[in-house]
């Protein structure tokens, strides 16, 4: 069959790679010169089972009104006069109960699982690299309150096959020695030595290169336009490269564009409630490696990771709802950077700090779109959030499995399913 893949990030290129190994004749589609220049280009870099819980919780509506209008703060709700924002909003709010957590839980923990497990699979049967650490990841807490609202979903993680542990500060200490300068702000942490890191644009420019010589075509630098149905099937992808329309046909079509899928799709009847969330990175050499994590890290508090890539320390995290807008804020930049010099200072070279911003496409229960719309030749594979890189594998099979006609070994409730 051949299969049009729109979208080179990290979800689109697993999905390339398991729809080639299924047998299929994929052409990816990307506006960019290259794979993984936009939201996977400088993430977090962290494999992440443990961050099953959903930032739509119940402790959230009380966060964000403390947060509004605070410019750094780690969820920035910046108010438009934008109706998507706020139908996404108030979908957003329905998802904070008890029940709708502990279901995104369950849901976020089965794909995040099989996800992993794909991608170690994947890593042994091709000796792909991307300066990968499989140290786990250590959540700490410096806030009494957050580590004890961390303890009931922990226990659901646990619960579903996470093997997440609480530990004490002393263990967190232990467990990466350059914690030590804030031993006395620590309040506990936990711990999820299943969990990696790694670099995603590594990955998938390495996964690209690997799928080009399995015989996977890439139309880089072709903007896509839309797409056109005959009845009730997708015939083909409008896209303008060098100033030159055409019309690429395929069997079927993945949508793999991140939190521009809802644009491409809404023409069709096709609607998704994704809404852009603007995440930051910064990224600086390391300077001291004696001072320096090398176990993967998130500050639950700011709602930052810290992951250490070779030679790099990379510190990425929270989230401004603000339509398309990609402008760096300093003061979101400059925030993070102080919490890194504070936390582990010396550790990297600051005068040397590298900052970037992308679009992560998010839905209001944090639960990825994976699956067929009501056109039977026309699926989707977006809307992962901050889980991109944790998910993509485990998706990408999956969507692979669909078009090919079987079920997904995973227990994950698929889009356009009964």
């Amino acid at each position: 069959m051949k299969v049009a893949v729109l979208g080179a990030g990290v979800t689109g290129i697993a999905a390339t790679w398991y729809l080639q190994k299924a047998g299929h004749e994929v052409t990816v589609i990307d506006r960019q010169a290259a794979p993984a220049m936009e939201t996977s280009f400088a993430n977090g870099g962290q494999i992440s089972v443990s961050h099953a819980e959903p930032w739509a919780n119940p402790q959230a509506p009380a966060k964000l009104w403390k947060w509004l209008g605070q410019e750094d703060a780690p969820l920035l709700f910046r108010l438009r006069l934008d109706i998507h924002q706020w139908l996404w909003g108030l979908a957003f709010l329905r998802e904070c109960t008890h029940e709708r957590t502990r279901h995104n839980i369950q849901q976020i923990v089965a794909l995040g699982l099989y996800s992993r497990a794909s991608l170690q699979t994947l890593r042994t049967e091709t000796g792909i690299a991307y300066d990968a650490l499989t140290r786990g990841i250590l959540h700490f807490y410096t806030d009494k309150q957050e580590f004890d609202n961390a303890q009931e979903p922990a226990q659901l993680m646990r619960d579903y096959g996470c093997d997440l542990r609480m530990v004490s500060a002393e263990e967190c200490v232990a467990i990466e020695p350059a914690l030590a300068t804030m031993r006395g702000q620590l309040a506990g942490g936990s711990m999820t030595a299943s969990d990696e890191s790694g670099d995603a644009h590594k990955f998938t420019e390495e996964l690209a290169r690997l799928c080009a010589q399995a015989g996977v075509a890439f139309r880089y630098g072709a903007d896509i336009l839309g797409l056109l149905r005959e009845g009730e099937r997708v015939s083909g992808v409008v896209v303008e490269a060098d100033r030159k329309r055409e019309t690429i046909a395929a069997d079927a079509f993945v949508v793999c564009m991140g939190s521009y899928s809802p644009r491409l799709l809404g023409p069709l009847g096709v609607h998704l409630s994704v809404y852009p969330a603007k995440g930051y990175s910064v990224t600086m050499p390391v300077a001291d490696p004696a001072r320096a994590h090398t176990v993967s890290l998130t500050d639950d508090e700011h709602k930052l990771v810290f992951s250490r890539l070779g030679d790099r320390l990379r510190i990425a995290g929270t989230a401004e709802f603000n339509g398309y807008n990609l402008e760096l804020n300093e003061v979101r930049c400059q925030a993070i950077l102080r919490r890194a010099v504070e936390l582990f200072p010396g550790a990297g070279d600051a005068s040397r700090a590298e900052f970037w911003t992308g679009l992560r496409p998010a839905t209001p229960s944090n639960l990825p779109y994976v699956g067929k719309t009501r056109y039977p030749n026309l699926y989707i594979d977006t809307g992962h959030g901050t889980l991109g890189w944790t998910l993509a594998c485990g998706s990408g099979r999956a969507i692979a499995d669909i078009i090919s006609g079987r079920k997904p070994e995973v227990d994950f409730r698929f889009y356009g399913t009964p």
